[in-house]
């Protein structure tokens, strides 16, 4: 926080990074606060390799809640995305203490999940934003320093345009946020305004999960929806003849949810920051 030392965690809750991915990110973080105004710990778990994941389940949720329940952090900063999260989140959630609820945690992209289950269970410092492995991007130190800049600083220039103290916001991967509805992770959104995004799905499947996002109750409650970047969209054949926004306003105007227009959000260096809830204001 600003004025003194910010202690931040990183965990992998699904796949692993590279130990010079952390190299990479520690330099950034040296040269935007060289009066050592960040304390960078990667825990050894992000390194480890189990197949797909770093580390098996149990190993992934004891460093989740390592860093969670460790009251000297100041933040846990998710390592990447890469599917895993949703394994971990019935373990970990309950055993959160009160140290956990002080804290920030950020991230996007598959661990959409285990912020979704924080939210609905009252937790405030929930952030959708660039992560540690968004550094092997061209033009990655941006994202990272964003990320830590708004670690550290709070800083405004950080968030998202639609980011304000007079709306409750919330910011999900559009495939995650459909696989999470109608678990024990959901939660209340209604009210928010919803900014979506997603990355490498077929039009079909952005257009399936728009149908199945749009169509739940809770969500229906929803003061409305904006559409983020979807980038890297496989071609299909035969072309789905609509675009990613002709599929968002479809569903929007068949479920009665306000469409609200693009959102500065994605899969990219230029993913801005989307804390949860409505922004405090200091």
């Amino acid at each position: 926080m600003p004025g003194q030392q910010t202690k931040i965690g990183v965990m992998a809750p699904g796949s692993r990074i590279d130990a010079a991915v952390a190299e990479r990110v520690a330099e950034v973080a040296a040269g935007l606060y060289p009066d050592r105004a960040v304390e960078l710990v990667f825990h050894p778990q992000c390194f480890l390799s189990s197949g797909h994941f770093a580390g098996g389940d149990a190993v992934r949720a004891q460093a989740f809640l390592e860093i969670a329940n460790d009251e000297s952090y100041d933040a846990l900063w998710f390592a990447r995305g890469g599917y895993g999260s949703c394994r971990l989140a019935e373990d970990v959630i309950p055993k959160l203490t009160e140290a956990a609820r002080s804290k920030a945690y950020l991230g996007y992209s598959d661990v959409g999940t285990l912020l979704a289950g924080l939210y609905k269970e009252g937790f405030q410092g929930l952030v959708h934003g660039p992560m540690p492995g968004d550094i092997n991007r061209a033009g990655g130190d941006a994202a990272v320093g964003r990320a830590l800049a708004y670690l550290v600083e709070r800083a405004p220039d950080t968030l998202e345009a639609g980011v304000s103290a007079e709306s409750k916001l919330a910011a999900f991967n559009i495939t995650v946020l459909s696989k999470l509805l109608g678990t024990p992770f959901q939660p209340d959104l209604a009210g928010h305004v919803l900014l979506l995004e997603d990355v490498s799905e077929y039009m079909y499947a952005i257009d399936r999960s728009l149908f199945h996002i749009t169509s739940n109750p809770g969500i229906r409650k929803a003061a409305g929806i904006r559409l983020g970047r979807c980038s890297d969209i496989p071609p299909n054949d035969p072309d789905f003849g609509q675009s990613e926004e002709e599929v968002a306003r479809h569903w929007c105007e068949k479920s009665g949810i306000p469409y609200l227009g693009r959102a500065d959000i994605g899969h990219d260096v230029d993913n801005k920051v989307v804390p949860f809830g409505q922004l405090r204001v200091a």
